[in-house]
């Protein structure tokens, strides 16, 4: 039995696959104490498919703790170790701005207060030769500094650490040893590559998150021991791949995107199935919506991430809005707009929707947990798209008391009546989840009309349509659950870790002469983790930029040893290059990094399977309820069907609503839906001429 867990801000996804059986399950959040609904959701999973603790061979989770703990700056007090002359590093970074018209923009407050960045009087130049000794009761002094301040984290970073990190590992050693109340994470552990900034700002998160995210880790293992279960627990990495909770507590900075990547991950693999190369995956959750690419079968990834407020991107073109993370990562756009993201009025008179969420405590108004406030999931309610009931909680939901929230809060302030205001909330939600969308593909030079947008999350469903529309894209995907689409690609992530070294020059000697170090080192350790190398696959991409240019680009690396051939390098960086900018110098070519992904080989991949319908939904056939829906002004109030899951016919022109147990699917009066051989549904753009025309006729 393999478990696989997603947790959003609302709601936590479980998919338990058993043989043929599977069960999916959506529990409510516990964001106080993520772990409990983890453990909730897992022990149900077990008893709908009457297996036993013993049954579960793995449990493979995507978390938010640790994107949480950057997006509400709760991590842990930190402090900075660095070499003399270097304190300001985080605040200069790249001295660039993301928006070069937004002329109130201003920098992120750095996670590290500028007095508890202590500089170090120890020196290494560029060639890693040591010039000045490590002066050790100044590591003391600070720390002691720091320990008084109340600092509970430090990252140590010191120049050219990536040359020689002697200096650097003897700071760890007395800072692990004498001073045990801090948490210790040193660059040259993490990044021991070239890039002051870089290093410096990557450090910095993983020392920033390590307690929250370790802390909560811990918990959950325990919790699931405590359920009687032995099997390992993996947790989703930001590139797509899973690695034990050991490597996840010591290196939570590899983990910050954990849980949206496992969806791209799964859009590929469903994308490879039906045939569509080109896929926008939209991921719409109950905080966040994310935005990622599958171009020509394959998943965009980099080499780094920014997280901020408004909008997360690892785009190569806008840099400097965020906490830079130099990791691999699939290449995801992220805003805050959710279900639950609650709509506002502003000092100047406009509506706003989000990043502020509701989350799963209070909830959105309808819930009537004590929400007051109006949120997107009460507008959708308000205009008809969700019953009055959540399957997939089991909760019920109060129209009375969604519609007091949007009038109290936004109909009187603007003096609109009720459904203008909710439609208008949901208008502004679908042009926020636009801007990630762009950000994957007209930021990166493809057009948004040459891709299908395969639409999962509890709520992206019921917001794709209007989003294809906005974007131009003729088709919508479906999968077969796609309210846990996440958590049901987590089950065929691999176990991977990474290395990465500075590459002294780009000759075939000294790439393998660094490819059996990285290999060493990796073997080491995954057998740590209980992986015989026997069982390792290894991957290589080299960092290669011209000469005097700052900026890299990865490109894999076909062969091993002495077999690598430069000269396919070469042409392989200015391919790359030209379809990035669109033309390509003569100039001198270098290698930068070599870095290595080494992969446990020979995990089963789950194929996009449908999964069971809920008990609460009707049999294939049973004739739909109607009811009144709103589609905006173009097209006013529509007498809508209904359907539960399964019960829909395999085609049928919109105005339509699906009701599967983790979603709810809308289809626009200007959509055809047809149903497809593996389960999955697809929604075609019709004229729109044809849908007034169909609406006058009704």
């Amino acid at each position: 039995m393999k478990i696989g867990i997603d947790i959003g801000g609302t709601f936590t996804d479980v998919v338990a696959l058993s043989g043929d059986r599977s069960v999916s399950l959506k529990v409510s959040s516990t964001p106080s104490a993520p772990e409990e609904a983890v453990i909730t959701g897992i022990g149900e999973a077990i008893r709908e498919l009457g297996a036993r603790p013993e049954d579960v061979t793995s449990i493979s989770h995507g978390t938010t703790v640790g994107s949480n703990t950057l997006l509400q700056r709760v991590g842990s007090r930190t402090g900075l170790l660095t070499t003399r002359g270097f304190r300001d590093v985080l605040e200069i970074g790249r001295l660039r701005t993301p928006d070069m018209f937004n002329l109130t923009w201003e920098k992120p407050r750095p996670l590290v207060r500028r007095r508890h960045r202590m500089e170090i009087g120890e020196r290494v130049d560029a060639e890693g030769r040591i010039v000045r000794a490590l002066p050790e009761d100044e590591v003391r002094r600070a720390a002691e500094f720091l320990i008084s301040e109340g600092v509970e984290a430090v990252a140590v970073c010191y120049l050219n650490a990536h040359r020689n990190s002697e200096t650097e590992a003897r700071t760890a050693q007395i800072l692990r040893a004498e001073y045990g109340a801090l948490d210790v994470s040193v660059s040259s552990e993490i990044l021991p590559v070239a890039g002051e900034y870089e290093r410096s700002s990557t450090v910095c998160v993983n020392a920033y998150v390590k307690r929250a995210l370790g802390g909560y880790l811990r918990r959950l293992e325990e919790g699931v021991r405590g359920l009687g279960i032995r099997a390992p627990i993996y947790v989703s990495n930001s590139n797509g791949g899973v690695t034990t909770i050991r490597s996840a507590c010591e290196q939570p900075v590899f983990f910050i995107s954990s849980g949206r990547s496992a969806g791209a991950v799964g859009a590929q693999r469903l994308g490879r199935n039906l045939g569509r190369a080109n896929l926008i995956a939209f991921d719409m959750g109950g905080t966040t919506a994310s935005a990622s690419l599958v171009l020509e079968g394959e998943l965009i990834r980099t080499d780094e991430y920014e997280f901020r407020a408004g909008i997360s991107t690892t785009s190569r073109f806008i840099k400097a809005g965020g906490y830079l993370m130099r990791v691999p990562a699939i290449d995801v756009a992220e805003v805050g707009s959710g279900a639950g993201s609650i709509a506002r009025v502003d000092e100047g008179g406009l509506l706003e929707v989000g990043p502020r969420s509701a989350g799963a405590v209070p909830g959105p108004a309808c819930y009537g947990k004590g929400g007051t406030e109006p949120t997107v999931t009460d507008a959708n309610l308000v205009l008809g798209y969700l019953g009055t009931e959540l399957a997939s909680d089991a909760l019920s939901l109060d129209a009375g008391l969604a519609a007091a929230a949007i009038e109290a809060h936004i109909c009187g302030p603007l003096g609109v009546d009720l459904a203008e205001a909710a439609h208008g909330i949901r208008e502004i939600v679908t042009v926020n989840m636009a801007r990630a969308i762009r950000a994957v593909t007209v930021e990166r030079g493809e057009d948004p009309r040459d891709f299908d947008l395969l639409a999962f999350g509890g709520s992206g469903p019921a917001h794709a349509c209007d989003l294809a529309r906005l974007m131009g894209i003729e088709k919508v995907i479906f999968p077969a659950t796609p309210g846990v689409f996440t958590a049901a690609g987590l089950l065929g992530s691999r176990q991977e870790i990474y290395e990465i070294a500075t590459l002294p020059a780009l000759s075939a000697q000294a790439v393998a002469g660094l490819q059996e170090k990285l290999e060493t080192a990796a073997v080491a350790r995954m057998e740590k983790e209980g992986v015989p190398a026997s069982a390792l696959g290894f991957e290589y991409e080299i960092d290669m930029r011209f000469v005097e240019q700052d900026a890299t680009i990865p490109v894999p690396v076909p062969g091993r040893g002495d077999r690598i051939e430069i000269a396919e390098l070469r042409e392989a960086f200015l391919s790359a290059y030209r379809g990035i900018y669109g033309f390509a110098s003569s100039d001198e070519i270098e290698a930068v990094n070599l870095r290595l992904t080494a992969f446990r080989g020979g995990r089963a991949e789950v194929q996009g399977r449908s999964l069971p319908a809920s008990r609460h939904h009707a049999r294939a056939g049973a004739p739909p309820e109607v009811r009144r829906v709103y589609f905006g002004p173009e097209f006013g109030w529509c007498e809508t069907p209904v359907y539960a899951q399964g019960a829909q016919p395999a085609t049928l022109t919109g105005p339509a609503v699906v009701v599967l147990r983790d979603t709810t699917i809308v289809i626009a009066p200007d959509f055809r839906l047809d149903t497809d051989a593996d389960g999955s549904l697809r929604a075609t753009c019709t004229p729109l001429e044809a849908a007034r025309n169909r609406r006058i006729a009704s």
